[in-house]
């Protein structure tokens, strides 16, 4: 069984920055594509951005040039730097081992006008 935590969520002003971090239980972390979603009140989750195992990124186009994700195999987990925030960008974000059904329980993210 593989559990995902993240952390890092909390009440930021427009502008402003947060960092959001996933960590798993199973050590093998590393080999996996992970995932960062996110739902805001009323809508459905939709994808923020992803890291593959050998480092490929992606992400969506709402957040290109504001948030970098990133790993780290030796502590386990994917970070989720988040610049330049906008209130669209409230929301629950969630952690997602690609492929493996496996989520996090999210970190609520709000940005104040």
């Amino acid at each position: 069984q593989v559990r995902l935590v993240e952390s890092g969520g909390g009440l930021v002003q427009a502008g402003g920055s947060l960092r959001l971090s996933c960590a798993a239980t199973t050590g093998t972390f590393s080999t996996y594509d992970v995932g960062w979603y996110r739902q805001a009140p009323g809508k459905e989750r939709e994808f923020v951005a992803s890291i593959s195992w050998s480092d490929l990124t992606t992400y969506a186009d709402s957040v290109k040039g504001r948030f970098t994700i990133s790993r780290s195999n030796a502590a386990n987990t994917v970070a989720l730097q988040m610049n330049s925030l906008k209130p669209e960008d409230t929301a629950i974000y969630y952690c997602n081992q690609i492929g493996t059904g496996y989520w996090g329980q999210g970190t609520q993210v709000t940005v104040s006008s």
